[in-house]
């Protein structure tokens, strides 16, 4: 489990055959769990600054590539602060970046989603973009608004996104809970 509070930018190293390698100073161990953008994947190797990961073809399904630059997490551990909110590391989708807007000192950022996962979203609710845990700003019938203050910017990925973007989005698994357990609700699984 992730609180969606990234601790660090990596660099990819390289990326083939499902073999992923980032350059990060996140002091892991082989079986640990990282979200990398939001994905949670299992160290299998960690050495001289880099950590290694295999990826399955779910993850290739569900996600976007991997860019040059990450959003590193290591798994929550037990009395760890709960800065951002529950992140399961499972993407629900790709969104796409449909325009960027200066906000103040920060900025405001508008993705586009599927129907499917904006049903999950509620202004003022929680989501994740990039395994950055982000507040709803506002919603329409394409996709949702986040506001991005300036440590947002600086310490993830997200201050160089740009309109057409893609991004690795996963919705507060505690809307997808209450979906399947109320009953006359549809149910999307």
């Amino acid at each position: 489990m992730f609180t969606g509070i990234v601790r660090e930018r990596g660099r990819v190293a390289s990326f083939d055959e499902g073999h992923l390698v980032v350059h990060s100073g996140i002091a892991a161990e082989i079986g640990d769990s990282v979200a990398v953008d939001g994905v949670c994947l299992t160290v299998t190797e960690a050495r001289n600054g880099t950590l290694e990961f295999d990826v399955m073809a779910e993850t290739l399904n569900r996600a976007k590539p991997f860019g040059s630059e990450v959003n590193l997490e290591p798994a929550l551990r037990a009395g760890d602060p709960l800065g951002g909110h529950y992140v399961q590391g499972h993407v629900d989708g790709v969104g796409v970046v449909r325009s960027v807007e200066q906000e103040g000192d920060g900025k405001r950022l508008w993705i586009d989603g599927e129907p499917g996962l904006l049903r999950y979203l509620v202004e003022k609710g929680s989501i994740t973009v990039e395994g950055v845990s982000l507040t709803v700003a506002a919603l329409d019938e394409n996709g949702f608004a986040v506001a991005l203050v300036q440590h947002t910017l600086a310490a993830t990925t997200l201050g160089a996104l740009a309109p057409g973007d893609q991004v690795n989005l996963e919705a507060d698994v505690l809307a997808k809970y209450v979906e399947r357990l109320l009953p006359g609700l549809p149910s999307s699984g």
